[in-house]
């Protein structure tokens, strides 16, 4: 990625804080509506440990690298700006009634003023320390997401691993649609109540009680699980979305008490329609306020976000305008 050396005198309308698919797809539309923007990105993408994409439109199992270098190149056709180091503080510059922008600075110092944040940072994904082992094998075949990884798998011997039951009764059902062979295994979970249990086994969605202690790999193969009193169970790929705890990167958006709301997968941020947080001037898209989201759809939610943030640029602009007319005329 190219490096550019920044001072205070740069200025720019919009500041896109991560370089996924989100905050690409922002970045592509603001520079069709011919805005100056710049993009932070550490190259760390959530699914850097997938070979291929799946459910995205014309874009079906590329290689998610591809897409992103892909995206750069478009989003320069348009002047956008790119930047791989590491945003440590956004500040506000100026007073929020009055439009004022933000200071960004960068881990080296660098200090530049933007009109309107994007943060579009993802997530990290957080197997719990009981579990760590199987991180190993993350995105190859223990993997967290049907959707993302089912139609890979299909057909095979599969387990679920969850936290809790709510988890358990979501998910184990669903990975049934790729395979009749599909283990739940309990491992933590001690209330699974009888009712559950009837609807597993009418799936005919095997249960397995006791711990879960770590992987068994053959050959750099995945072939099946341990458990904590020795024995093992055949498998050739287990999802632990239920188990995996999501921390969204949303350290900037709390720095200005953005207000978050409680989901099935933990508190995040909230955005309204076009992606604009409870914070002025501060918008946000993808796996940072949307953890379910899949790579076209954190797309989808930058494109949505970029035209909010033209929008609400454009207004200022007015403003702008009509204050300097009426200046002009008194």
């Amino acid at each position: 990625m190219t490096q550019t050396s920044y001072d205070a005198a740069d200025t720019y309308d919009v500041a896109v804080i991560g370089g996924g698919a989100a905050g690409l797809n922002a970045a592509l539309i603001l520079g069709q509506a011919r805005r100056s923007v710049v993009v932070f990105d550490n190259g760390v993408p959530r699914n850097a440990a997938a070979d291929h994409m799946n459910g995205f439109l014309s874009r079906d199992r590329m290689n998610p690298a591809e897409l992103l270098s892909i995206g750069r190149d478009e989003v320069r056709k348009y002047g956008g700006e790119f930047h791989d180091g590491t945003v440590v503080a956004v500040q506000r510059d100026g007073d929020e009634d009055s439009r004022g922008g933000f200071a960004i600075t960068l881990a080296d110092g660098a200090r530049i003023l933007v009109r309107k944040v994007l943060v579009a940072t993802g997530l990290t994904d957080r197997l719990p320390d009981e579990l760590s082992a199987f991180g190993e094998r993350w995105g190859r075949d223990v993997l967290h997401c049907p959707y993302c990884h089912g139609y890979d798998v299909r057909d095979q011997p599969l387990g679920v691993i969850a936290k809790s039951v709510e988890f358990a009764m979501h998910q184990a059902p669903m990975i049934r649609q790729w395979s009749d062979d599909v283990v739940l295994f309990l491992h933590r979970i001690e209330n699974l109540s009888a009712e559950d249990r009837e609807k597993l086994a009418a799936l005919d969605i095997s249960i397995v009680e006791g711990e879960v202690s770590a992987p068994v790999i053959e050959d750099d193969r995945f072939v099946g699980v341990q458990l904590a009193d020795g024995s093992t169970v055949a498998r050739s790929a287990i999802f632990v979305g239920g188990a995996v705890t999501m921390d969204p990167n949303d350290s900037i958006l709390r720095s200005f008490g953005a207000a978050t709301a409680e989901t099935m997968m933990g508190e995040f941020v909230t955005v309204d329609m076009m992606g604009a947080t409870s914070v002025a001037g501060v918008f946000a898209a993808g796996n940072v306020v949307d953890p379910s989201a899949q790579v076209i759809m954190a797309a989808a939610a930058g494109a949505k976000a970029g035209a909010g943030i033209n929008m609400a640029l454009t207004a200022d602009d007015l403003a702008a305008a009509l204050a300097l007319r009426g200046s002009i005329s008194a």
